[in-house]
């Protein structure tokens, strides 16, 4: 069987180069590999390979009609294989988009279930416990010592505190989807908090220091500027 070499790899040059490099590639071959010049040879096939690739590459017409051949030849050499490739390639194709549409619906599917079962039942409660505050305030700086007036806001934070436990407990009860990573931030910032506010206003039934009564407003003020921070991080999450 006739062994077969590619001219081109023979002289070492790309298959677009010029007559000039080609012809100083075969003459840097031909010093090299020349028995005169490299006396450890065992025998001059190397030789023979260069100067018969030389033979061709150097014509021009020689050398159109091997690159027809070599194309050809290319053509040939993948289509028996192109069908089966290609059928292979559209069948990954295939396989990728459908793990891609089973990944996109099971994440749709994670984000509504954080939504119904955590974020707007939190926020719910969020709401009752922030929203009534400045009221509760109101009604007992008529008069902070009056028994009814002090049992009555120890009634409110006793709801609120109520109410801040199933906030937390909903906020738990399921790992919030990676995209809305900040928003859940935002919340859990915002419980917390409210715990350190509650406790100011508790501290403030008990002792009758009015700087845990402006310490607990001020946390109070900041949960909410938190809660507004996480519905404008959802809202740009569902845009």
């Amino acid at each position: 069987m006739t062994e077969y070499h590619n001219h081109y790899e023979t002289l070492k040059v790309s298959p677009s180069a010029t007559p000039e490099e080609i012809k100083q590639a075969y003459r840097r071959l031909v010093k090299l590999f020349h028995p005169d010049s490299n006396h450890e040879l065992e025998d001059d096939r190397d030789i023979i390979r260069i100067n018969a690739a030389y033979e061709v590459l150097k014509d021009r017409q020689r050398r159109q009609h091997y690159d027809l051949q070599q194309r050809q030849s290319g053509r040939s050499d993948s289509a028996s294989n192109g069908y089966s490739a290609n059928r292979r390639a559209a069948g990954a194709q295939s396989s990728q988009h459908r793990q891609h549409r089973e990944t996109a619906r099971h994440a749709d599917e994670h984000l509504h279930q954080w939504l119904t079962q955590v974020y707007q039942p939190v926020n719910r409660m969020l709401l009752t416990i922030l929203n009534s505050l400045e009221q509760e305030v109101d009604q007992l700086s008529a008069d902070p010592f009056d028994d009814d007036l002090l049992g009555a806001f120890q009634s409110y934070l006793n709801m609120c505190r109520s109410s801040l436990g199933r906030a937390q407990q909903s906020f738990r009860s399921m790992p919030n989807p990676s995209n809305v990573a900040g928003v859940a931030a935002h919340l859990y910032y915002c419980l917390d908090r409210l715990t350190d506010g509650i406790d100011e206003l508790e501290f403030f039934t008990r002792s009758y220091d009015e700087h845990y009564l402006h310490n607990g407003q001020e946390l109070f003020g900041i949960a909410a500027g938190l809660r507004e921070e996480a519905q404008a991080a959802m809202r740009d999450v569902l845009r």
